[in-house]
C-alpha cells in the first residue's frame, strides 16, 4: 500500500492525477468541488459540537488488500467556499484503488460516519454479495461497524465507488472514489491523471430543493398516472442550486494543473460523480476516446474541438500526444453558474506560457459516440433471437407527496423487475418521456451492448457500457447476457431521480441470495 500526491509520477512513468483536497487553497492544488458552502470557517468546522479535521490528499492505493475508512472532514473546495463532507479516507475523491486485472482483492471498509452507510462498485461486475445494495445484497454497515468486501478483478478499465445508503444525499456529500484495474497487457502512456467531476450547493441550507418528491419514505408508490392532474410538459427538476462545479474536489484556481513534458503520450481519465452531464472541451490538441465505461472503443479516430459530454455515472478514458507547448485548459463548456469552475490547466513543464484563453459558451459540436470508432459486429445484433425482452418506459408525474420518477408508470418497488435465468439474452428497449429531464440509466452487475439510437443501428464502434444517458424523446435499444446471478439495480444515475423512483431490478429466477433482507428494518435506504 502506498501514497502517492496528486502529479507524482507512478514508477517513474505514470503521473496519477487523483484530485487532492487539501487545507489550502493557492493556485497549485487540484480542485474536485464536493459541497460548496458560503459559511463563516467556525461555523463549518462544527458538526454536533466537535471540529471536523481538514479533507488530506487523495491516496493512491494498491495491493490485494485495502483498508477504506468513511469519515467527515471538511473541504476546502476554493479560496472562499469550506464544506463539511463525507470522505473516504479524509479526502474527496476517496482514495484511489489501483489494482491489477487477475487480482483477488479485499477492501477493509469501517464506518465512522454518524450514519448507515455502504460501498457499491459502480460498473464493475462484482458477485452479487459484494454490489453494496442496502436492503438487496447487504444490510447498511452501522456506524462503528467494519464490512470485508471481496471480488476478483476480472475486467480492466476505470470504475468508481460509492455509497448506495441514501445514495443522492451521501455521494451529494462526497462519498465517491476511484477504482482503476490495469490491464494484464497494458498500453504504457507517460502521464495517467484522472479527473473526477462533480457540482456542489454554495449554500445547501438555503438552495435545497424540496426533497419531499425525492424522499422515496414520503412518496405515493405504485402507479402515479392516477395522481398525474397537472400539465407535465412544464415538469422538470431544477438542478440550478448547484453552482459550484469542481474537479477532484477542487474549483477554478484551486484545481492542480496537469504537468506534460512534448512528446509525452497522456490518458485523462474522466469519470462523472455528480448529476448532470458536463460537456468537455480539450483545448489544443487532437484527442481518441480509446474507452467509456471502462471498456475499448474501435480503431478510435482522432477528434479536435469537440465536445465531449459525459453524463452522470459515465466515464471516457481519453488520449492526446503532448504536442503544443504551452499552457491550455480543458474546460466545461455550458452557461451555468458554476461552469467557470470547471477547468484545469495542461502546462508544459519549463513552457507554460499563458498562450490560451477560456471559451465555454463557444458553441462546438458534440461528439456523438453511436457514431465513433470503427463499425464491427459485436457480440449481439437487433434482429438475433432473445430470451427476454422488456420495454423501460421513462417517465415524470406528480405523486401524492411530490415529483416522481416512473418506469412504466411505476415507482420503486412497484416497478416490474427484469426477470431472467442464467445464460439468457437479454434485450432492452430505453425510451425517455419525460419532458425535460436527462435520464442516465446505469445497470448493476453487467456490461451492455448499445444496439440502436432513436430506431437506427448504431454505426460506430460496438458500444459496451454500464451507464447511457437519455435525453428526452430518445430511444435506445441495448442487449446483454445474464450471466452474474443475483438481483442487481438498473436505475436511473440523477440519484435524486433513483430515490424518487426510477429503479427497478433485474432478478435472476434461479438465484438463491444467502442474504434475507428483514421487512422490518428501516436502516436500509438503497435509493
Amino acid at each position: 500500500m502506498k501514497k502517492l500526491l496528486f502529479g507524482t509520477i507512478l514508477a517513474g512513468v505514470v503521473a496519477i492525477g487523483t484530485a487532492c483536497s487539501n487545507n489550502t487553497s493557492h493556485s497549485s492544488m487540484q480542485g474536485h468541488d464536493m459541497s460548496n458552502m458560503n459559511m463563516k470557517e467556525e461555523n463549518t468546522a462544527q458538526d454536533s459540537s466537535k471540529k471536523l479535521p481538514l479533507a488530506t490528499n487523495t491516496e493512491v492505493l494498491s495491493g490485494k488488500e485495502i483498508n477504506l475508512t468513511a469519515k467527515e472532514a471538511l473541504l476546502q473546495i476554493n479560496d472562499k467556499v469550506k464544506l463539511p463532507v463525507y470522505t473516504y479516507n479524509g479526502s474527496v475523491p476517496g482514495a484511489q484503488i489501483r489494482i491489477k486485472q487477475g487480482d483477488r482483492v479485499k477492501i477493509n471498509f469501517k464506518n465512522e460516519l454518524p450514519e448507515p452507510t455502504t460501498i457499491h462498485w459502480h460498473g464493475y461486475p462484482v458477485p452479487n454479495s459484494q454490489d453494496g445494495v442496502p436492503g438487496v445484497t447487504m444490510n447498511a454497515i452501522k456506524p462503528g461497524e467494519t464490512f470485508t468486501y471481496e471480488f476478483t478483478a476480472t475486467v480492466p478499465g476505470t470504475y468508481f465507488y460509492h455509497s448506495h445508503q441514501e445514495s443522492a444525499k451521501q455521494v451529494d456529500k462526497g462519498l465517491y472514489g476511484t477504482l482503476i484495474v490495469e490491464p494484464k497487457n497494458e498500453e504504457k502512456v507517460d502521464r495517467d491523471y484522472t479527473l473526477v467531476l462533480d457540482e456542489w450547493m454554495s449554500n445547501p441550507d438555503e438552495g435545497n430543493m424540496d426533497m419531499s418528491g425525492m424522499d422515496h419514505s414520503n412518496m405515493g408508490h405504485g402507479n402515479s398516472s392516477d395522481d398525474q392532474h397537472m400539465d407535465m410538459s412544464s415538469m422538470g427538476h431544477d438542478m440550478s442550486m448547484y453552482d459550484i462545479f469542481t474537479i477532484n474536489g477542487k474549483s477554478g484556481s484551486a484545481v492542480e494543473p496537469l504537468k506534460v513534458k512534448k512528446g509525452e503520450k497522456v490518458r485523462l481519465r474522466l469519470v462523472n460523480a455528480g448529476y448532470m452531464p458536463h460537456k468537455l472541451h480539450l483545448h489544443g490538441h487532437e484527442f481518441k476516446i480509446v474507452a467509456t465505461d471502462g471498456q475499448p472503443l474501435k480503431d478510435p479516430q482522432p477528434i479536435k474541438d469537440e465536445l465531449l459530454n459525459i453524463a452522470p455515472g459515465e466515464r471516457y478514458d481519453i488520449e492526446f500526444t503532448a504536442n503544443n507547448p504551452g499552457e491550455w485548459l480543458l474546460e466545461c463548456h455550458g452557461d451555468m453558474k458554476g461552469t467557470d469552475g470547471m477547468k484545469v490547466k495542461i502546462q508544459y513543464v519549463g513552457q507554460a506560457n499563458n498562450t490560451d484563453k477560456a471559451n465555454a459558451k463557444e458553441d462546438l459540436r458534440i461528439v456523438d459516440i453511436t457514431k465513433y470508432g470503427k463499425h464491427e459486429l459485436g457480440q449481439f445484433t437487433l434482429d438475433q433471437k432473445y430470451d427476454v425482452e422488456y420495454t423501460m418506459d421513462l417517465g415524470t408525474a406528480m405523486g401524492k407527496d411530490g415529483m416522481v420518477y416512473t418506469i412504466n408508470g411505476k415507482t420503486y418497488p412497484e416497478t416490474a423487475p427484469v426477470n431472467v435465468k442464467k445464460g439468457d439474452l437479454v434485450k432492452v428497449k430505453l425510451v425517455n418521456n419525460s419532458p425535460k429531464d436527462l435520464h442516465p440509466m446505469h445497470l448493476h452487475g453487467h456490461f451492455f451492448q448499445v444496439l440502436s439510437k432513436n430506431g437506427k443501428p448504431i454505426t460506430g464502434s460496438p458500444l459496451i457500457k454500464d451507464t447511457l444517458n437519455l435525453k428526452p424523446g430518445e430511444e435506445y435499444v441495448v442487449a446483454f447476457k445474464a450471466d452474474n446471478p443475483g438481483n442487481w439495480m438498473f436505475h436511473c444515475h440523477d440519484l435524486h431521480h433513483a430515490s424518487a423512483g426510477m429503479v427497478t431490478e433485474v432478478k435472476y429466477k434461479d438465484y438463491k441470495s444467502d442474504y434475507i433482507p428483514n421487512s422490518n428494518d428501516t436502516t436500509n435506504k438503497p435509493e
